[in-house]
């Protein structure tokens, strides 16, 4: 799957805690920390929204597929 460069804003307190996870080595970036966190909510998403078919269709096999 390739990858395309985003922009997004957040909060300072967002970004000062993606900065201390970075610096504690938990993620080797912020754009991993953001990577790893969508893709985890869009699989909860897909998990939990029984009555969203479209969602789910969209989403089969584009994110880790944890089950």
């Amino acid at each position: 799957m390739g990858k395309e460069k985003i922009a997004i804003t957040l909060d300072e307190r967002f970004v000062g805690e993606l900065d201390r996870l970075v610096n504690e080595n938990i993620f080797q970036s912020r754009s991993q920390a953001i990577q790893e966190a969508v893709s985890e909510k869009l699989l909860r998403m897909k998990r939990t929204r029984k009555n969203a078919p479209s969602l789910t269709r969209r989403l089969k096999g584009r994110f880790l597929t944890k089950d």
